[in-house]
């Protein structure tokens, strides 16, 4: 069934009304993280000195460091690091799983998972860098970030638990950030990836789960059900699922990893019961790399 657009408006009208505390929050978070441009690891065009290296065939008497030089029997050039801002993506599953909680006083994914992505997305912004949602213009300025976090505050939840990414939204040559906890199929990591590789786009897995799903506490009689109510199984003795069920998890992260370094990407994962300060750091400095 499709929403008809008062739906839509009034699903907005409630969750804009998060917006001032989504925009605080990831202000606060953001300023923990110390914002600066991404060089792209190689001499050429910039400001910020990268490495001191042997002169060789090419290099002019005016591009040599004679200070450095002077201290040993062999001429230094002084490379700069080049600098170009990025474009990147962000994508934050709307899958209706993402919206558990174990307890009231914990985050859901979903509002951890947007609140880095708006978070990282300002720090990146201070840095110069362009950002966009995937499917959405990549832009620079403080501008873009109050747009970002209109998107990211209005989103609408999926119909089903789970959801992907469109991969014919990806553009060559940039980065991208995928927010999800990864527990329903994951076979569609492996088209994005194929694709992504086959059209130099680089990036990052990031997972986020619950403490409950980390851990598995449930023992007795416990009926599970996913919150879009498609996936019911009542156990008798929920203990005894949790050895099989960490097993599993560790499994799927081992894939997940693995997919993502033989693409080139980066998997990390995030816990809402610990700080988030921790995860954007991590999402900072695999971006920087």
């Amino acid at each position: 069934m499709t929403a008809s657009p008062a739906d839509l408006r009034a699903r907005a009208q409630t969750a804009s009304g998060h917006l001032p505390a989504l925009i605080l929050s990831a202000e606060r978070l953001a300023a923990m993280i110390a914002p600066g441009a991404h060089g792209l690891r190689r001499g050429g065009p910039g400001e910020d000195f990268w490495q001191y290296r042997p002169a060789g065939p090419g290099d002019t008497a005016r591009s040599i460091d004679w200070r450095r030089s002077a201290r040993s029997d062999t001429q230094f050039v002084r490379d700069r690091e080049a600098q170009t801002a990025q474009a990147v993506g962000l994508w934050i599953s709307a899958g209706q799983g993402m919206g558990y909680a174990g307890a009231a006083d914990r985050p859901t994914k979903s509002d951890r998972a947007q609140l880095l992505a708006l978070a990282l997305a300002m720090v990146l912004l201070r840095g110069g860098e362009k950002v966009g949602l995937l499917g959405q213009p990549a832009r620079a300025g403080r501008v873009q970030a109050d747009r970002l976090a209109e998107q990211i505050a209005t989103m609408v939840a999926a119909r089903g638990d789970a959801d992907a990414p469109p991969v014919d939204l990806l553009r060559p040559n940039q980065r991208l950030v995928i927010l999800s906890d990864f527990l329903d199929d994951p076979a569609w990591v492996q088209g994005l990836l194929s694709r992504a590789a086959g059209i130099g786009v680089k990036g990052v897995l990031m997972q986020v789960l619950d403490p409950d799903e980390e851990v598995f506490p449930w023992s007795g009689a416990v009926l599970f059900r996913s919150l879009s109510g498609a996936i019911r199984h009542d156990s008798r003795d929920a203990g005894g699922l949790r050895e099989a069920y960490l097993a599993r998890l560790f499994e799927r992260r081992d894939w997940l990893r693995r997919q993502a370094t033989g693409a080139g990407w980066q998997f990390g994962h995030h816990c809402t019961g610990h700080p988030p300060a921790t995860a954007l750091s991590w999402l900072y400095q695999v971006l920087a790399d």
